[in-house]
């Protein structure tokens, strides 16, 4: 149980979908579990990080040009294809987060984590529509109906707003987060240090 990762995410961010791949890869490799923990980011940077709405206000920065490469760069190392969704960002993922909760219980958060990051990421799809997030769930193994039901419940809303509420209280402010014990750390580039950690728990 010492190497154990908590895994704080929300798919409506590509570098999480980044920070999952290599989590998923690392733990097969390392012999480790990964707790699922989706939450919605929105509410974490509304709480704590407000000023991620500045950056995004200004598209046209250095900085944001550079991070627009950046991500490139990293999803082609990657091997993933990643384009900003024409069609609707950010987007509001609280019902596919609470999807994924569900999914995690029953077993299959990887399979439908990695479909859902593929509909929007990928083909520009809309994960806030119901119609989308069965999609998903359908090809994980759960039934999208009984799924969506129960993601609409109110002791699923109050696991997500459990889930940012003990990020914030970790010290963190964004996905995806990693927490081993009481270490976080924060970004997709932070994997192998969560790896070193890991491996010196399990010693």
């Amino acid at each position: 149980m010492g190497g154990n990762v908590d895994f704080f995410f929300d798919c409506s961010s590509p570098w999480t979908w980044l920070g999952f791949e290599k989590l998923v890869r690392a733990a097969a490799e390392d012999g480790f579990e990964i707790n699922w923990r989706p939450f919605l980011v929105g509410a974490v940077f509304n709480a704590v990080n407000k000023s991620v709405y500045a950056m995004r206000a200004d598209p046209q920065s250095a900085r944001s040009r550079y991070l627009a490469k950046d991500l490139q760069d990293w999803a082609r190392d990657e091997g993933l294809h990643i384009k900003m969704p024409p069609s609707v960002f950010p987007v509001n993922s609280a019902r596919a987060m609470r999807a994924l909760l569900v999914a995690a219980d029953a077993g299959r958060c990887e399979p439908a984590a990695r479909r859902l990051f593929q509909l929007y990421w990928s083909e520009d799809r809309d994960i806030s529509q119901p119609e989308v997030i069965s999609v998903a769930l359908a090809e994980a193994g759960m039934d999208p109906s009984a799924t969506l039901a129960e993601a609409d419940g109110e002791v699923r809303r109050a696991q997500l707003r459990a889930n940012g509420e003990a990020l914030i209280a970790a010290g963190g402010f964004g996905t995806p987060s990693f927490l081993l014990g009481d270490d976080l750390y924060f970004g997709q580039d932070r994997l192998e240090l969560v790896r070193a950690a890991v491996r010196s728990r399990l010693r």
